[in-house]
Parts: structure tokens; sequence; C-alpha cells
């Protein structure tokens, strides 16, 4: 493709995902020696203020303009563009994170790979472009991320790149990250297919004790074997996200799944492997974290219930029907019987989160879903014929709530458990 007789390449992760035989979504395409004036004459239509970037009129595709970029200031946006004519497509792409998303291919098919992205590729190495990478902070966090999609191909990520990760992390720059570009790459990162990784590879080069202390600190810390054959705590969590990225598939579950061990973080050694009212005590971390990254409101409320209530979930079996509508009502279950649905699966996955245990049976979490749901499906009209009121109405709409579930349980005893 000619644009101005400009040569115009398609780069990214685009080529990069090809090349890896897996699914493209979106196209982003760089253009060498044009101006903006020249896109927009013809039709292209201008977005974003930090760099000229322009909207294909037709494909809706993105083009930008080559350009480079030299360290002004301190953080993330601390730079300087130049995004002149002169640029050439191998300076464009040597400001590029990662080899593997330095590679540019012509509309004729043709690869421009000067930092050896393909070789990486076949190699299954994340491996940064130059030194310039040090200069944005933000990388520490992509490179973890995509350490975390491509775990399952192989991919880890190289020793010198470890290093310059670290280099960022000692020289201070990710407090200037803002927590809400922190948040959107952990919530990306919550998403890939093994987000586990995220955090061992920011663990490994320093980061997730600066940015996450209260995860980073659970290593090393160890349970009781009965209960948790794995017996590191930080090795826990990280089996627990995996398992809810993989059976739910849903941020708030699995940010949950991060979160619920916090409080044996406090635990005093000499008490150890025991951790007593440890859901408790992590319930306040739960809550400093998610203010700290401005998480929203209903993944902060489900974590900080998960924390303090897993453990009630897990003895469900042996729960008499009035402590299962405790708990259901510590969960506003029936006004949002959606939250009960996923603080079910949060604790599912917690119960499979244990080495040599992931496909063990875990009836408590449709047993909890469905107490919520006979609770609240109970029948409140003779109740308002008969004028109740204010108080009491609501006392005996809890009497009739907890009676359905004392019949249902008992039901389930008896055909389910023969009791």
């Amino acid at each position: 493709m000619q644009l101005n007789n400009k040569k115009v390449y398609l780069v990214g992760g685009a080529v990069r995902d090809e090349l890896l035989n897996r699914p493209v979504s979106d196209r982003d395409w760089v253009v060498i020696g044009v101006t903006p004036e020249m896109l927009i004459k013809q039709g292209y239509r201008q977005i974003g203020s930090d760099f000229p970037c322009f909207l294909h009129p037709e494909t809706k595709d993105e083009y930008a303009l080559a350009r480079t970029e030299k360290k002004s200031g301190s953080g993330h946006t601390g730079f300087v563009c130049d995004f002149s004519p002169e640029v050439t497509l191998e300076e464009d792409l040597s400001r590029r994170d990662l080899t593997i998303n330095a590679i540019a291919k012509t509309v004729e098919g043709e690869y421009v790979d000067p930092y050896g992205g393909r070789e990486d590729l076949e190699n299954r190495i994340l491996r940064h472009v130059s030194d310039a990478f040090a200069e944005d902070p933000l990388r520490v966090l992509r490179v973890a991320r995509f350490a975390a999609r491509y775990a399952e191909l192989g991919f880890t990520v190289h020793p010198s790149t470890l290093a310059l990760m670290a280099q960022l992390v000692s020289s201070g720059e990710l407090s200037e990250l803002t927590p809400e570009r922190v948040w959107k790459e952990m919530s990306r990162a919550l998403t890939e297919p093994r987000p586990s990784e995220f955090f061992r590879v920011l663990r490994a080069c320093g980061a997730l004790s600066v940015l996450l202390p209260e995860v980073d600190c659970l290593f090393g810390v160890p349970q009781p074997p009965q209960h948790h054959p794995e017996i590191d705590t930080g090795d826990h969590v990280m089996m627990v996200v995996d398992i809810a990225k993989e059976r739910f598939d849903s941020i708030n579950i699995t940010w949950a799944a991060l979160m619920h061990d916090l409080g044996k973080g406090l635990t005093p050694e000499e008490e150890w492997p025991k951790h007593i009212r440890h859901e408790i005590k992590g319930v306040p971390l739960v809550e400093a974290v998610c203010e700290r990254y401005k998480v929203p409101r209903d993944f902060k409320t489900l974590a900080m219930l998960v924390s303090e209530h897993h453990l009630r979930c897990h003895k469900l079996l042996e729960m008499r029907p009035k402590s299962i509508m405790r708990l259901l009502e510590a969960l506003d279950a029936f006004r949002r019987p959606e939250r009960v649905k996923y603080f079910a699966q949060a604790c599912e996955a917690d119960a499979r989160g244990r080495l040599g245990l992931e496909d063990r049976d875990y009836p408590q979490s449709s047993l909890l879903i469905k107490c919520g749901e006979v609770g609240k499906d109970i029948d409140i009209k003779p109740l308002l014929d008969e004028g109740y009121q204010g108080l009491k109405l609501a006392e005996q709409i809890r009497r009739l709530r907890l009676g359905a579930i004392k019949r249902f349980m008992a039901n389930y005893r008896k055909e389910i458990l023969g009791k």
C-alpha cells in the first residue's frame, strides 16, 4: 500500500500475533515520511493529542506517524515526541518495548525486523529492544502482563530485561505511575490466561514489594500442610488466582482471589503455620489496597466479603440454617443475588487452589447459591395482606426466608448426604 508514494507498515501486536498464529483483532499501522496535513487531506481523522494518530476513512484502523521519543521528565508521560517526516521506520521501531513488538510488515508481506523479534518469538523470549526501555516505568507492568499472556506458550523474560526492570524499580520511578494506570495494567493482567505470572514476574524484579507489599509478603509464609499441601501462602494465592481465571473468567472474582488471604501476612512467626482470624485481619488490608488503586467499588466490596467470610463458605455443609442465613445477610444476598454467585465462585477457587486438590468437589458453591435463591423466592403477599409494615414486616420476611432455607437444607441432607 502506498500513501503519497510513502510506505505504510503494519506494526506491533497484529504482526506479533499473526506470527504466533493467534487471532488478530486490532491492526495498527505506521506511516513513514508524511505530515499530518497530508493524511488529513486524504480523509484520515486525527485522534489523540500526544502525537498524531489517525483513523483510516474506511477501515477505521489506526495510522500513526513514525516517531521517536526523548525522556524529558519522570514517570510514564515524561517524553517529547518527534514525528517529523525524516523519522525512519527503524527509529520508530527502536522506541518500542519488546523485540516481539518491534516487527513491521509491508502490505506485500515482507517483514522488517531490525531487532530480532522473529527469532525471539521462535525462542519464546520477552526481550527489551534497547536501553531506552528503562526510561518508562510502565514497561515493568507491561512486560509482566505479556508474561501472563504468553506463559502457556513457554515465554519467559530475558535476564537482561529483568535486570532493566529491577533497575527501574530501584530508581523509584514506579511511584510516579498514577493509581489509575497501575490498576489498568493489573486489571488487564487478571484477564490473561495465566495471571499469576504477572505477579511472579513483578516479584522477580522487586516491583511486587513496591506495588503490592501485602501480596509480596505472603511468599515464604507457611500454612498447615493438612489443608494446604503447597505449604507456601504466596504459592497458594497464585494457584487460586489462576483457577479463578480459568474456571470463572471474571475480573472481580480473580481480584477477590488475589486479595482473599492478605491477613496471613500479619500472622506472627511464632504462630505459624496457623493463622488465627486471618480472614478478619485481612479486611482492612483489602480495603487499603483497593483505595490505593481506586479499584471499582463492587470489586472492593466483593474482595472484602471474600476475605472476611471465605472460611464460613467452606464450612457450609456443617452450618445450621441460622448461620447460613446470617452469611447470606452479610452478603446482602436477597437484594444482590449476583454477589452470592461471585462470592461462592471465589471461595471455590480458594478451595481448589491447593496442590493436588485442583479438581476436588466443592458443593458449597452451588449450595450457597441455591440457599440464596430459596430465601429470595418467598411469597410476601400474605404478609402485606395481613397488614405487616416496617420492622414487623422485615421480621416476618426473615422468618419465612429462614424457614425456606431450613426446609431446603433438610431435604438436601436427606437426599444428597443421606442424613
